[in-house]
Formats: structure tokens, sequence, C-alpha cells
């Protein structure tokens, strides 16, 4: 009689490692559910980085982790038997460990655990905006130009910046636009950074933006509350109502900047005329003003944008310049 071979014994599970990474643009401890359950069921939770954000929060969360930076031959071993190991990523996302597990697993000689990168917290839309706001707040501490900066010294490149932001929509120009609307976007924050610093009547990038919130929110009464509105026109009157209400203006002229370019100017005049219902002549005189008056108004009335309009002449005009002096120097 022939003895039975014992049967092999199963084989070990290879157990699984988890590469935790966070965002430092959403605010510590708030993580996914699947992070969470990772967290708790893990044989061992490990962190290089002694002061990660998390680490407090976890800890007080009942996580036991600890802070060690183990190679990838270390992390298989302590996944042997099936166990399942959480690394918590720093900011640099662990570019050691990941290649060495690379390594081994590219290799063949060895069996590897399961390797999943998880998420625990994403960055929200808009998020980046909080780098800015950084970065910023270093630069007017530690640059001797930006730090010695003004709301009126800064005046002029806030002005260079939006005909910059103009003429890159105007070129169609897509890269040129992402970056002209970044440079825009610099010249608020940094304003907003100076302003944090005013002696009596301080305030803050937050404090601009809860402005503008309050303020659309307020003027869109058919998004935002029980009104409705069909068309570009009837949202323009929603909003020309609200504006009114809010600036308790005597005249449709009130707030109009006559700093602004004059085509500009003129046509923004007729326009809240227009919008107003009033008729209102056009004052007679002679000269290319009174000319230029008349044709700006009439563009507005047309739906046209005079300054555009007139810049892409220009454009046409500066080509045939630079047309005839090539044909002068052939």
């Amino acid at each position: 009689m022939n003895a039975t071979s014992p049967a092999p014994a199963p084989e070990a599970a290879p157990g699984r490692v988890v590469l935790l990474t966070t965002s430092h643009r959403v605010a510590p401890g708030l993580l996914s559910w699947p992070a969470w359950q990772a967290l708790r069921a893990a044989d061992r939770v490990l962190c290089a980085d002694g002061a990660h954000p998390q680490l407090p929060y976890l800890r007080e969360a009942g996580i036991a982790v600890e802070e060690a930076a183990p190679t990838a031959e270390e992390v298989v071993d302590a996944c042997a038997g099936g166990g399942t190991v959480v690394v918590v990523a720093s900011g640099e996302g662990e570019p050691a460990l990941t290649d060495g597990l690379a390594r081994m697993a590219g290799s063949g000689r060895v069996r590897m655990p399961e390797l999943e990168l998880l998420p625990a917290s994403y960055d929200l839309p808009g998020a980046r905006l909080l780098d800015l706001v950084q970065v910023m707040d270093r630069i007017r501490a530690e640059c001797p130009w930006s730090s010695q900066q003004t709301h009126k010294g800064l005046a002029k490149y806030g002005i260079e910046e939006a005909y910059e932001l103009v003429e890159a929509i105007e070129d169609g120009d897509r890269d040129e636009l992402r970056e002209e609307l970044g440079d825009v976007l610099l010249q608020v924050v940094f304003h907003a950074r100076i302003a944090e610093e005013h002696p009596e009547e301080p305030f803050s990038v937050d404090d601009v933006a809860g402005g503008i919130v309050a303020k659309l929110v307020h003027r869109h009464p058919h998004v935002f509350g029980e009104e409705t509105a069909r068309t570009p026109e009837e949202v323009k009157a929603h909003w020309m109502r609200t504006k009114a209400e809010e600036k308790r203006r005597e005249s449709v002229t009130d707030g109009v900047p006559v700093g602004q370019p004059a085509l500009a100017l003129a046509a923004k005049l007729a326009g809240r005329a227009r919008g107003a219902g009033l008729s209102v002549p056009l004052p007679s005189g002679e000269g290319v003003g009174y000319e230029l008056l008349a044709l700006a108004a009439r563009a507005e009335a047309e739906g046209v944008d005079a300054e555009a309009a007139l810049r892409a002449a220009a454009r046409a005009y500066r080509d045939a310049i630079r047309a005839t002096e090539q044909d002068a120097r052939a």
C-alpha cells in the first residue's frame, strides 16, 4: 500500500503596499473614506517625515504611525505572510521607495506584494490659488523690491497687464492668454497683500474674494434667487437694477471712470444714456473730437466695441507700414 503524499502547503499571500498621498492644499485630517479604511486595516503605517501635517490627526484617530523611511526590500519583507503596509507619502511622493519597488518588480526574482497608490485627499478647483497667496506672502516679506511696493507704485502695471490681456484675447493666442490672465491675477493678489498692512483699514485677499462673491450672488437673482431671466437682455436688466440699488447713484454717469481711453469713455457714456432710456442729443461742435464722439456713440448703438474696432484697424495699418518698409528695403 502506497502512502499518500501530503498536499503542499498553500503559498502565503504576498501582502499589500499602499502609498497614501495627500494634498497640502486641503486641511489635514480631511481624508477620503477609502484612505481611513486602509489606515485602520493596515498592519503597519509608516511615515518618513516626522513633521508631516497628517501625523497628529492620524494619531488622534488611534492610528499607530511609525516614523521610519524603510527601503523597498524592508517594505516587501514587512508584507510577508499577507500583511498590509501603508506608507504615508511626503510631499515629494517617496521616489526612492517607489523606484526601489519598481526595480524589484522588474527583476522577476521577487514575489511582489500588491502595490496601490491611494490618493487620500484631492485638490479642489481653485486650490492652486492658495499656492499663489503663500508665494506672494513670502515675496512680500523677503524680496527687497516687492517689500517696498505700494498701491500707487503698482497702478501702472495693472493698466499694462490689462492691455496685454486684451491683446492676447484679440490675437487668439491661447498660451499668451493663460499667461496674461496669470499676470492680471498677480496684480490682484499683490494689491490685496499690501492692503493687509494698512494700519487703520486692512483687508485681505479673502475679503476681496468674499466681496465679489456677495456681489455676484446679489446681482444674479435669476440664478441664486427666485427671479427669472431667459435672455441676455433680461440678465443685463437684473444686473443694472441691482447695481443701481447698491450704488444709490444720482446719475447714470456716476461711476464711469473718466481716466479710461477717450473712445471707450465716449462709448460708455452713450451706453449708460441709452440703457437708461434717455434721449440726449450729442453736443455740437467743430473738430475731430466731436466727430469721434459721434462715431463712438454710433458704434455703441450698433453693438460694436469702438476700442476693439479701432485697434483692429490700427493693427492693419501697422501691418501696412511694415509691408511698405520691407518693399523699400527690397
